[in-house]
């Protein structure tokens, strides 16, 4: 494998737990009970689908 393609799949894999991250302390800074807490987790996981998700709604709808 390409020693250039190595490097880019590490620092895109650093950007996304960065993301991950920010997003779980977004969410579970937000949250107002555990079960929340847990929820702002879940959602922590699964952002990057929500925005795609909202984003190609507003762009075709």
């Amino acid at each position: 494998m390409n020693e250039h393609l190595k490097h880019q799949s590490h620092s895109s894999n650093a950007v996304c737990g960065l993301g991950f991250i920010g997003a779980a302390v977004y969410f579970i800074s937000h949250a107002t009970g555990f079960w929340m807490g847990v929820l702002g987790f879940l959602k922590a996981l699964v952002w990057p689908a929500i925005l795609v998700y909202e984003a190609f709604g507003k762009l075709v709808g």
